[in-house]
């Protein structure tokens, strides 16, 4: 089995980060949906604005709300306006590999959906 990108937020705006909750990433719970991820998935969190790294969990917030908000010792690496990835990652064995499609949903400065894709012009080396 490989571990494989299943699922990005690309170029979410943060819209708040609280160093005083117990931990985790709030995402608007259509974002959630969206891009096929789940409350309490571990995601990677790739900040474009300083470069900063972390892993953390999913938590829901208010479905449309566009709220991205970093939670917990991570909002000292990431902050309120920055523009952020966020990508999900499953494990797949090499079979599945070849017709498997990433989710990857594109959102403005405010988080709406401005596009979503399965990634089709990605090409996955036949195993």
């Amino acid at each position: 089995m490989r571990k494989i990108l299943h699922a990005k937020i690309h170029r979410a705006t943060v819209t708040d980060a609280n160093l005083n909750y117990v931990g985790s990433i709030s995402i608007d719970q259509k974002l959630i949906s969206e891009a096929g991820l789940m409350v309490y998935e571990e995601v990677h969190i790739v900040d474009i604005t300083n470069g900063a790294r972390i892993h953390t969990y999913v938590i829901p917030a208010e479905e449309g709300s566009g709220i991205i908000q970093i939670n917990g010792a991570a909002a000292h690496l990431i902050k309120k306006n920055d523009i952020v990835i966020i990508m999900g990652y499953r494990y797949l064995y090499d079979r599945d590999l070849i017709s498997f499609q990433p989710k990857i949903v594109f959102v403005d400065f405010n988080n709406q959906i401005i596009n979503k894709t399965a990634q089709e012009n990605l090409v996955i080396n036949k195993v």
